[in-house]
């Protein structure tokens, strides 16, 4: 943060304290490979790179040094103001002895630098090698190597991010960032995207801690990763100490996992998640600066209103934009490479470039305590489905939420299904299209029926009406009158309402299928199953009418979150 804008932010009695959460598959957790320098490759005799310079990386010194610097180096003009600087501390000769006073005319002259451990890091050459003495090359001992021959690239918190911000991060008029002048910051592991792999609490990737790189090893947070971290960010919250929370995570997905905390986290201080096209420390990185805004956004207190209560919910902040994270997608892998979803809005806020933050416009839609689907208020049991479609369904009693917050077990499965044109088998009065074409749709249902009480459907339709075409949609019904509601949205980056056409089907409105499955899962949290049919091939007048008034209370939903 530049000094300009720094006076342009309100200075509260005390610093704000913010929790910073390490979550999944994050690039602006990653480093590129640590590569062995070529001063390391000299000393030992071991083939060189070609490059010009050695790559610097961020390291600490072991014990107090001397160095000393060549004045008038930090820029190629610096020598053409020499009249105003100071004169130097001293000239080295050609020898490289030092003098206090200048020796002769053609001197090196220069500053004394003495460089202390208590300094924090600083930028030298990589010297480690390989146990067998080769050069690192890559992460890994080899090219796709096993885990365990892979070192990792993922920081496990972002304590380590935010050191090295403060650090080496330059502010426009040349002081430092100096993030720890504008907050304070806890750090919390919530599916993180590296993690310990020694000692007696050894983590495992896959299950603690989740990578994509090296991209041989990539791994997934499930269900279960997302009750937990959910579960996490509300217990921290509801200690009351915190005055916001920022959220990093892999850049295709975080506008999710942000909609989705806004919906279930009962809080009235900010949400900001963020992300990053390249990596920290490579060139034009940037997710410091994205960190370095979602600092700057919540110590603003721009979000809150009169009361002190967050006003906007759930934001990813990124390029200097701050994004409602319920109409935001990422759609390439480029710093800007973010839309607006729905053709509605989207983008709540604009950073301000030298300027304080501005809010533009505030969401209509409810989050965070304003969300009737935030952890307080859902029910710790709902009915779920249970049995098979060949010999009948049933409803069961499904445990949601218990005093440590929603049971991972129980989290509610919905997948996705797409339409487009051309299917295996066309329609008309000749040939119609039957459910048991769609054997995808139909085989998740069973599959939902026999291990997943609270299941759901999203189809991802015509755009912007949700539609597919007859077997699909037949077989979607099937599911309805099975217990297990589905969404309609349009395709893709739909820029309109997914209207209601059948009062049995819940319209998307304006969101995307990957946002519609997150608020799915929500409301089957709240609601539990649709009412089962006898038959859910040949539902009765009275259960088809059950079943739309079930419908009718998540359509509620899906219209105002």
């Amino acid at each position: 943060m530049d000094a300009e804008t720094d006076e342009m932010l309100p200075r509260p009695a005390r610093r704000p304290r913010i929790a910073v959460f390490a979550g999944p598959t994050a690039t602006i957790l990653n480093t590129p490979d640590l590569v062995t320098s070529n001063k390391a490759r000299v000393r030992h005799g071991l083939p060189l790179l070609p490059s010009r310079f050695d790559v610097l990386r961020s390291q600490r010194l072991a014990a107090p040094a001397t160095l000393y610097v060549e004045a008038f180096s930090a820029h190629p003009l610096e020598r053409e103001s020499a009249g105003l600087y100071a004169p130097p501390d001293g000239w080295l000769d050609k020898e490289g002895t030092f003098h206090q006073e200048q020796p002769f005319e053609d001197a090196t002259p220069v500053y004394v630098v003495e460089l202390d451990p208590a300094d924090g890091l600083y930028p030298l050459p990589y010297m480690a090698r390989q146990a067998d003495g080769s050069a690192w090359e890559e992460t890994a001992a080899a090219p796709f190597a096993p885990a365990a021959a892979a070192r990792q690239t993922f920081y496990p918190d972002a304590r380590r991010l935010y050191e090295e911000i403060d650090r080496f991060g330059l502010a426009d008029l040349g002081a430092p960032v100096e993030l720890g002048s504008l907050a304070e910051f806890d750090f919390f592991r919530a599916a993180p995207s590296g993690g310990y792999t020694s000692g007696p609490d050894a983590e495992r990737p896959g299950k603690d801690f989740f990578v994509y790189y090296p991209y041989h090893l990539q791994s997934e947070p499930g269900l279960a990763n997302l009750a937990e971290a959910t579960n996490q960010v509300q217990a921290v919250l509801s200690t009351g100490g915190f005055t916001g929370v920022q959220w990093l995570e892999g850049s295709p997905t975080v506008d999710e996992t942000l909609y989705w905390l806004g919906l279930l986290v009962d809080t009235t201080v900010p949400l900001v998640g963020h992300a990053a096209q390249r990596r920290h420390q490579s060139a034009s990185a940037d997710g410091d600066r994205n960190v370095v805004d979602g600092v700057k956004f919540i110590a603003s207190g721009v979000a809150l209103d009169e009361n002190g209560v967050d006003r906007i919910g759930a934001c990813v902040i990124v390029d200097e934009l701050v994004y409602s994270a319920r109409d935001v997608t990422k759609v390439d892998a480029r710093p800007g490479g973010y839309e607006v979803t729905g053709g509605h809005g989207g983008v709540v806020a604009d950073m301000g470039g030298y300027g304080p933050p501005q809010v533009t416009y505030l969401p209509a839609r409810r989050h965070t305590h304003r969300s009737d689907l935030r952890l307080t208020v859902l029910p710790d049991r709902v009915s779920g489905v249970t049995g098979a479609l060949d010999t009948g369904v049933s409803l069961v009693d499904v445990e949601t939420k218990d005093a440590g917050g929603l049971v991972p077990a129980a989290m509610p499965h919905v997948s996705i299904t797409k339409y487009s044109r051309y299917a295996a088998t066309g329609a008309g009065s000749d040939h119609p299209s039957l459910s048991d074409d769609e054997v995808e749709i139909l085989a998740r249902i069973d599959a939902g029926l026999a291990g997943a009480p609270l299941t759901g459907f999203v189809c991802e339709g015509m755009s912007p009406f949700g539609m597919a075409d007859p077997a699909k949609n037949a077989a979607l019904g099937v599911a309805v009158f099975a217990g297990m509601p589905v969404v309609r949205t349009g395709r893709g980056n739909t820029g309109g309402m997914a209207y209601r056409m059948d009062p049995a089907f819940i319209s998307g409105n304006n969101l995307t299928a990957t946002k519609a499955r997150l608020l799915l899962m929500a409301a089957l949290l709240k609601f539990g199953a649709l009412p089962p049919a006898a038959d859910p091939f040949h539902p009765t007048p009275a259960e088809y009418a059950a079943t739309v008034r079930a419908v009718a209370r998540y359509q509620v939903l899906f219209d105002t979150h």
